[in-house]
């Protein structure tokens, strides 16, 4: 009883010192940072997912306000310049009054053109909904170069001594796959902001 106890005592840290020299530990370190690599992959797609509609409804809800401001001060000046009061009709209540609510249509109009003009920038809307995209692309990107980083990490370790007799006898590990591009993916996407041209 005592010897077994004793080898017991011995066995023990030698299989210990024996399993981590065979990189044991680190198999599952690789395997889990792989892992993480992959959900920030799949994470910065869903960003994507989610950011990139709902910025091409921002830029197209812009540019609807802005051609319906534009579209008012010029059908009120258009309306302003269609009524002429002449010599004659400066003594006729109703023709004035025409000419009055037509400038007063204009001024309003201008007056709203003026009030809305910092939210008229659909230009420059286009421009973030551009830097957006074109950060997107990066992070996505970024997080693909991190992941197959740590895959190459990952199946090294499991394909070198001492680790690979821990990955094969213990893990059974097999190699992880690298993120590759479609065939699609060489040709360049095509933007849409749906306005005919």
């Amino acid at each position: 009883m005592k010897r077994t106890s004793l080898m017991t005592a011995f066995l023990v840290p030698v299989a210990a010192v024996s399993l981590s020299g065979c990189g044991v530990n680190s198999i599952p370190t690789a395997e889990e940072e792989a892992k993480a690599r992959w959900a920030d992959v799949q994470n910065d797609y869903q960003r994507r997912t989610d950011l990139i509609p709902n910025l091409v409804e921002t830029v197209r809800a812009a540019a609807a306000q802005e051609r319906n401001v534009l579209r008012e001060v010029t059908e009120a000046r258009a309306g302003a310049t269609r009524i002429q009061v002449t010599g004659d009709q400066l003594t006729d209540p109703q023709a004035m009054a025409r000419f009055a609510e037509a400038q007063s249509r204009l001024t309003l109009s201008l007056q709203r053109l003026q009030e809305a003009y910092p939210e008229l920038k659909a230009n420059r809307n286009y421009e973030i909904l551009l830097d957006q995209l074109e950060g997107t692309e990066n992070r996505v990107a970024r997080s693909r170069e991190r992941y197959n980083s740590a895959v190459q990490a990952y199946n090294t370790t499991i394909r070198t001594f001492p680790a690979v007799i821990g990955a094969k006898v213990i893990y059974g590990s097999k190699p992880m796959v690298p993120y590759e591009a479609s065939a699609e993916a060489q040709s360049a996407p095509k933007v849409d902001f749906g306005n005919g041209q």
